[in-house]
């Protein structure tokens, strides 16, 4: 291949890859926008809105009631606990007043005594009626948080059933959106290999492949991993589907290759030479390969003048100079002749 000619093709696989990467990104660009065109759904779209909205009004007035009785507690509380300060302090000052009557053992502090018993025991009353105040309203505290338990476990159920229905939906989202992608990236690739079978040796080659390396990251890269798992099944099923069908063309692709090489290697050795392009042939040769037949042939060792599988003529030596020349070239490397001018010189 000529040196411009190598860097004209370089340049035009940079074509093919700057064309593909403008592809890559718009087609990214839509596969990523096509769950907009699905609905997001919430689990309040699936829980029973009349029977929720009862319980979380009723789980409020719970709650509201609660705050009240928080507060009549703590002030039922505080009540309680001055009444048992105050009968502590009354019971001390009579410890000590009976202590000193005892001492003096005066007969008329007994009515004073029965005085002082009687407060003491109204203190006491008291501090009952203020502890049973407090009682009373730890237990409605009590009633009302098990009240709210059960209201709160009862939301729990209508969002576990919202829930699953959510997560139903989101399947059946995923798959949906799943087949959108493959409906837009599958005739990307069905074009694709259309366009590879038919015109990967056209002019306009560049933008063949740029547009088979698209179809391929979009399939593989935008698609694949969308693919609904349902626990692996479907992926690896998947798998097994796409390989085999892969498996079965490179299988058939091969036979007809063997098949179609021993046919060629019946044919006349002109016939063959005629069919091999001249930068085939080169470049095979530049491999250590048969250009034919494409086994490895040691092309070092001039006594090798025939491909010793299928006998065709690798080198031969020129009819003007007699040098040894690759037998595809066109003109002898030593002396510039042609078979051309071989056939001006007779004449």
């Amino acid at each position: 291949m000529r040196l411009s000619e190598k860097w004209f093709r370089f340049g035009l696989w940079i074509v093919a890859f700057v064309f593909a990467s403008f592809l890559i990104g718009l087609g990214s660009t839509v596969v990523q926008d096509l769950p907009r065109v699905e609905r997001s759904y919430t689990t309040n779209d699936f829980i029973d809105k009349s029977a929720a909205d009862q319980v979380r009004s009723e789980i409020k007035a719970a709650q509201e009631k609660l705050l009240e009785i928080n507060d009549h507690l703590e002030r039922a509380q505080l009540s309680y606990d001055t009444a048992k300060a105050d009968s502590k302090s009354a019971y001390d000052s009579f410890t000590n007043w009976i202590a000193t009557r005892r001492a003096t053992d005066l007969a008329d502090q007994d009515k004073a005594l029965i005085v002082r018993n009687q407060e003491l025991d109204k203190l006491k009353t008291i501090e009952r009626q203020a502890l049973a105040q407090v009682e009373r309203l730890q237990q409605s505290q009590l009633d009302e948080n098990q009240k709210t338990a059960n209201l709160q476990n009862r939301i729990h159920g209508l969002e576990k059933v919202a829930n699953e229905k959510l997560n139903k939906e989101r399947l059946k989202q995923e798959l949906r959106v799943f087949l959108y992608r493959l409906a837009i990236t599958l005739p990307f690739l069905v074009v694709a290999g259309w366009f590879l079978a038919k015109k990967r040796k056209s002019t306009y080659w560049p933008f063949v492949w740029g547009f088979a390396l698209f179809a391929l990251f979009t399939f593989f890269v935008e698609l694949v991993p969308y693919l609904p798992s349902y626990g692996g099944y479907v992926r690896y099923t998947v798998g097994i589907i796409v390989t085999a069908l892969v498996g079965r063309q490179v299988i058939v692709a091969l036979n007809r290759y063997l098949e179609k090489q021993k046919e060629a290697e019946q044919l006349p050795e002109q016939q063959r030479r005629e069919e091999l392009s001249y930068d085939l042939a080169l470049s095979r040769m530049a491999k250590n390969v048969c250009p034919c037949c494409e086994r490895a042939v040691d092309l070092k060792n001039t006594a090798n003048d025939f491909c010793q599988h299928c006998g065709i003529c690798l080198f031969n030596k020129c009819d003007h100079c007699g040098t040894r020349k690759n037998a595809f070239t066109k003109f002898c490397h030593s002396c510039g002749a042609s078979e051309d001018r071989k056939l001006q010189t007779e004449n």
